[in-house]
């Protein structure tokens, strides 16, 4: 497809113009509804009584299926169109939010963040097909920046919600039904951005390789990469409970802040290192990553919630110029018919990243307690962005000079 005609007047070409923002606004509201459990899980767990080990699980079935979902029918858009792909993806997710709203257990919870992955890995996918579609520079940006905003927007929405207003855990998810509803409505008012053709069964079949020239490269970027989102994973699942634990602060509005934080900042980073280098990027996102963390840390023990939320900040434009540059540097090797392969290894990579480390810190949090398991869970991602930039500088292909 070609990009908007600015000039066109139609009802067809005005729908098109209104075609990105209606896809961001969708995108961003996916990934909204995915991070708006996090500020609850304490309530969860007081409820329901369960461990943080429990709390992990929970957390890491949503990047588990969101995974499954990329790699199985992450191509069918292609096949089927994008708007049934988004529409069926929007249904499942109301599914997922109706299971939240019944919760009698965290067997529910669980059964809901499957459901909410797959609905999630289908939609981004497909939506960030169809942004590219419609303007394939500025849809590349907008699939960078609209799930890093919806994520805050959820956890720092929710926690607005359980500081303010009655019944959080259902008021959340009617509002979350009801923007969803919406969605669905506006969608078959936006044009399809791609045409039906066969092969739609073969496209299930998972394709994960990573090409000869790329491999080098993929592994010497390897531990930033696990790095990166080892911290998002730890913040999306336990920081409210150790804001509380570390600082003694209750109000929900704090913890969900500080996992704001993260992604703001990130998305902040992602937007205005856009036109750098991977290079350049990477020399801004390895050492933000390490003071973030340091000062993170310090924060936590000195109880100080202003020191933390700084940190995070920090942290945060570390964590999204690091994913950008690392996109940035694999994904030119790859040729295009190898693009979708190196892909779903890079997917397969993060999202593990993104959920087995957090498991892990709620063993720890159970046996040690949340500051302990917080220190051992930083001094290992700290050893990882080491271990990275010596992977780095030691390559033979040199795919950035980071230091």
């Amino acid at each position: 497809m070609t990009s908007l005609d600015s000039t066109a007047s139609t009802p067809i070409s005005a729908a098109r113009r209104l075609a990105p923002s209606y896809y961001a606004a969708t995108s961003a509201l996916f990934l909204a509804a995915s991070s708006a459990p996090t500020p609850l899980y304490r309530l969860y767990q007081q409820a329901f009584a369960f461990s943080p080990v429990l709390l992990t699980v929970i957390f890491a079935v949503y990047a588990f299926s969101l995974l499954a979902a990329l790699l199985i029918v992450g191509s069918i858009s292609d096949h089927l169109g994008r708007r049934p792909v988004i529409f069926a993806s929007i249904l499942l997710n109301m599914v997922a939010i109706a299971l939240f709203l019944m919760a009698k257990g965290p067997d529910w919870l669980i059964a809901a963040r499957i459901v909410q992955g797959f609905a999630t890995g289908a939609a981004v996918s497909s939506i960030g097909a169809a942004l590219v579609d419609l303007d394939p520079i500025r849809g590349s940006i907008t699939n960078s920046l609209a799930p890093l905003a919806g994520m805050a927007i959820g956890a720092l929405g929710t926690s607005l919600l359980i500081q303010f207003a009655p019944a959080p855990t259902i008021l959340v998810y009617i509002v979350t039904l009801a923007l969803l509803a919406l969605q669905a409505v506006l969608l078959w008012l936006v044009p399809e951005t791609t045409n039906r053709r066969a092969g739609a069964l073969a496209s299930l079949k998972p394709e994960v390789a990573v090409p000869q020239q790329a491999r080098r490269t993929l592994l010497a970027l390897t531990p930033i990469n696990v790095a990166v989102w080892a911290l998002a994973g730890f913040y999306l699942s336990l920081v409210p409970s150790l804001v509380t634990a570390t600082t003694g602060s209750t109000m929900p509005l704090v913890g969900g802040s500080v996992v704001a934080a993260l992604t703001i900042s990130g998305a902040a980073a992602v937007f205005l290192l856009r036109r750098r280098s991977a290079a350049t990027i990477m020399k801004f996102g390895i050492p933000s990553m390490t003071l973030g963390i340091l000062t993170i840390i310090a924060g936590m023990h000195a109880a100080e919630v202003s020191i933390l939320a700084s940190g995070t900040l920090i942290a945060g434009s570390g964590f999204g110029a690091a994913f950008l540059g690392t996109v940035r540097s694999i994904m030119p090797l790859a040729k295009p018919d190898e693009r979708a392969g190196l892909l779903s290894a890079f997917y397969i990579q993060s999202y593990l990243a993104f959920s087995v480390p957090a498991i892990l810190a709620g063993f720890l949090s159970k046996a040690l307690g949340f500051a302990e398991a917080a220190d051992i869970y930083a001094a290992a991602i700290l050893l990882l962005i080491g271990w990275g930039v010596v992977a780095l500088r030691s390559s033979r292909e040199k795919p950035l000079s980071v230091v």
